[in-house]
């Protein structure tokens, strides 16, 4: 039996470069990802979409997304982060590049699929390489720095994206991205490495035991997800991953800005300022959830994820039924609920590393980042489909009370994820064996 070196209970400057390229990567990632946010008006305007066309741009991106968190998952068992990370990030400059040239919605339709999978590459990825390259007393908050870090990719989508695109022209500006994309595809293979040097392999190392463990699998697919699916930590992760970030995600990546312009009657400039409110109140909320998920890994549900959930549901429902259109501090206080979001979907991965063997952790990592886009790519299809359902399909016709009956159907997706939540918690406390088996009726 051969033995490996462990990892340094320390990262070196190593460590933390080939995370900055990895997240540096992952920002421009999510500017591809939400390259539409602050576009949205322009890109129904371009291709004369209504309002279920243009929700399914966002749609179809996400549906490819998710639809590749389990492949991706299974690749990254296989190969590592290095060669998934410059695939990914050459679809998506490829993706953009289609996306710039494309003359019709058939073309820009393709382009969102190329896109969504390169997008799906970078994230779990870069968690992987958290995991290969720093001790695991450290994963929380460094999945939460990852998450803080990568929201900047939401701030340059929604200001120097749209600002050059209405300063230069479309193929200009995604070309411009699609540029950027192959230029990081290089960084990403020149620097970024599996794991550290001295070890032959992705290693996990338990800092408490010292247990060490090879990551790399030669896994077979069914088998590895029917084996992560099987633990109630990973159904918790993905339930918990589904319920907290939809509202947000479908806000900031869509709906956000024509129900701030055409529905609130704000400027474009003070509905880009609460998006990037939103942003900035993410990243502030990342290190301190990271935090406190690290300290309370047995209440993280009830003292984080449900809260989260709570505030944007009275957020949503307090604005929904205003009386006229909402004044600002209440649409501040909307976008500051909706934040909450994204750094509590965060402790989903911490659920699904705790509860899973390091051989299968990129697999369960993709059942969980699943469930966040499957409940966004609904929440947002609901919402185009619902505003077409009362003849406010366009730019020209969007009204602030369609938008208030369109953001309703957020409702079910909340209820639903609560509820499984709920039962996944109380099914992976009964396996931890911190509650007793539940009695069954006869």
């Amino acid at each position: 039996m051969t033995t490996a070196p462990l990892l340094r209970s320390t990262p070196g400057w190593r460590a933390w470069l080939v995370w900055g390229v990895a997240v540096a990567a992952y920002i421009l990632a999510i500017t591809n990802r939400s390259s539409l946010s602050a576009v949205g008006v322009d890109a129904a305007e371009r291709f004369q979409a209504d309002a279920a066309t243009l929700s399914l741009f966002a749609v179809v991106q996400l549906a490819v997304y998710g639809g590749m968190q389990l492949p991706v998952g299974v690749l990254l068992d296989r190969y590592g982060s290095r060669p998934i990370m410059v695939i990914g990030m050459l679809l998506m400059a490829l993706g953009q590049f289609v996306m710039a040239i494309s003359p019709s919605i058939g073309i820009a339709l393709v382009a969102r699929v190329l896109l969504g999978a390169g997008d799906a590459a970078i994230f779990p990825a870069v968690l992987r390489l958290v995991a290969t390259w720093f001790p695991a007393q450290r994963g929380p908050v460094m999945v939460q720095m990852t998450g803080l870090v990568g929201q900047t990719g939401q701030l340059a989508a929604l200001l120097p994206l749209a600002a050059l695109l209405h300063a230069t022209t479309w193929t200009i500006t995604f070309g411009s991205v699609a540029g950027l994309g192959l230029l990081f595809a290089i960084l990403v293979w020149a620097i970024v490495r599996n794991h550290p040097p001295e070890q032959p392999a992705d290693l996990s190392v338990n800092t408490e035991t010292g247990a060490v463990r090879v990551v790399t699998s030669a896994i077979d697919t069914g088998v590895g997800i029917r084996a992560a699916w099987a633990h109630p930590g990973t159904r918790l992760a993905f339930w918990s991953h589904f319920t907290t970030p939809f509202a947000s995600t479908a806000f900031l990546l869509l709906w956000g800005m024509p129900y701030l312009t055409a529905g609130e009657g704000l400027s474009a400039a003070a509905a880009a300022a609460l998006l990037s409110l939103n942003v900035v109140v993410a990243m502030t909320l990342s290190p301190i959830l990271g935090i406190l998920s690290r300290r309370i890994p047995t209440r993280r549900s009830l003292a984080l994820v449900l809260p989260s959930i709570g505030i944007q549901v009275v957020a949503w429902v307090t604005v929904a039924f205003w009386p006229g259109p909402a004044p600002m501090w209440l649409l501040t206080v909307l976008v500051v609920c909706l934040a909450a979001g994204g750094p509590a979907s965060m402790i989903a991965f911490d659920h699904a590393r705790t509860h899973n063997p390091a051989h299968r952790l990129s697999t369960a990592t993709g059942v969980t980042n699943s469930g966040g886009f499957l409940a966004a790519l609904t929440a947002i299809f609901l919402i185009g489909l619902t505003l077409d359902l009362q003849g406010a399909g366009t730019p020209d016709t969007y009204t602030l009370e369609a938008f208030r009956w369109a953001f309703l159907t957020q409702l079910p997706l909340w209820a639903i994820g609560v509820a499984f939540i709920i039962h996944e918690r109380k099914s992976t406390r009964i396996r931890m064996g911190l509650d007793p088996e539940r009695k069954r009726h006869r």
